[in-house]
């Protein structure tokens, strides 16, 4: 299992998507040309880049013959949902189910996604099956690119380790750890590295609140990046809204520019909505706004106000948020109700 690449289209071409008996199963519907093969590549190349996994291209160890594809894809309204497609000439041998069983290990043992789920259009009965034996359980029905699909779930505790299958991640050896709290004070030293003001708020002379969960990327034993974020009922144009609050995102110098935010931001989300966040919200300094905004946040240019021991105050910093629920944007102001995160 590698992850697809460009260079995989014709592969993915004559393997899924001139095949109508796989196609016939995916939210995506018939698509039989090379050229649409080219941009399904593109998308999962795009994918990778912004959340860290996504879909692999999985190949027979011997002969090195593509196989189909499985992944994880992050839903902007869904979560994480493990899918595959493999071609006809394949099925039968257990080929989804080992990858996508090598996939829950990376989701749960890697990650440390607090769930992934799968949709699934009520008639295919052969990838429910696969599902179940991988200790999917029945959750619901959902709307699924203008379908009727059901909805199973994986828990890490449901979910077996994957044996035989070699899976190049690109992860190395990268670990996330979700803890409860702040998280531990002798990383968030080695973290900082020294550097006085690593988050470059120093000069605002605010008073920050305590972080409920952390996140922490760990490589070769030790600490490379973290994030925090905490739920609190804020106040959306007056109205209550439960918001996850993010921040204290900070990756180790020596390990920046290696996409280790973008995982670490992305897993972050996932526990936020398993929490039941229905807004996720972050304050930045402007020059991080285009990096949030290439991972899907988005800039609000309402007034914002935070407690201080003093007092109330309107942040000085720029506002992102990330929408869980569907919910509507914001048009007068935003209460964190609370000091900042």
């Amino acid at each position: 299992m590698e992850p697809i690449r460009r260079g995989d289209s014709d592969d993915l071409f004559e393997a899924v998507v001139s095949q109508d008996g796989v196609m016939r199963w995916l939210a995506t519907g018939r698509a039989d040309s090379r050229s649409a093969a080219r941009v399904m590549c593109d998308d999962h190349v795009a994918h990778w880049t912004r959340h860290g996994y996504g879909d692999f291209a999985v190949r027979d160890a011997a002969t090195h013959a593509f196989l189909g594809r499985v992944g994880l894809r992050n839903r902007a309204r869904h979560g994480v949902d493990l899918g595959f497609a493999v071609q006809p000439l394949a099925q039968g041998r257990g080929i989804a189910g080992e990858a996508g069983r090598a996939c829950l290990d990376l989701a749960f043992r890697r990650l440390s996604l607090p769930a992934v789920f799968a949709f699934v259009l009520p008639d295919n009965t052969a990838s429910i099956a696969v599902l179940r034996r991988l200790g999917a359980q029945a959750d619901g029905t959902v709307q699924s690119s203008g379908l009727h699909c059901l909805r199973f779930r994986f828990d890490p505790a449901g979910t077996a380790a994957a044996e035989h299958v070699v899976v190049d991640d690109r992860g190395a050896d990268l670990q996330l750890i979700h803890v409860l709290g702040p998280g531990s004070p002798t990383d968030g030293a080695a973290l900082r590295d020294g550097l006085p003001d690593p988050f470059g708020v120093n000069g605002l002379a605010l008073v920050w609140d305590d972080k409920q969960y952390t996140l922490t990327a760990v490589s070769e034993g030790r600490p490379v990046a973290s994030a925090g974020w905490l739920l609190r009922d804020m106040a959306f144009d007056g109205s209550p809204r439960r918001t996850a609050g993010l921040g204290g995102v900070l990756v180790h110098p020596a390990h920046r520019g290696q996409g280790i935010t973008r995982t670490l931001i992305s897993v972050a989300v996932e526990h936020a909505r398993a929490a039941g966040a229905e807004t996720m919200i972050l304050l930045c300094r402007p020059d991080l706004v285009p990096l949030y905004a290439q991972l899907g946040w988005s800039r609000l240019s309402v007034p914002v106000t935070f407690q201080q021991p003093d007092g109330a105050r309107t942040s000085p910093l720029t506002t992102m948020i990330y929408d869980l629920a569907g919910l509507p944007r914001p048009t007068i102001s935003v209460d964190l109700r609370g000091l900042p995160f």
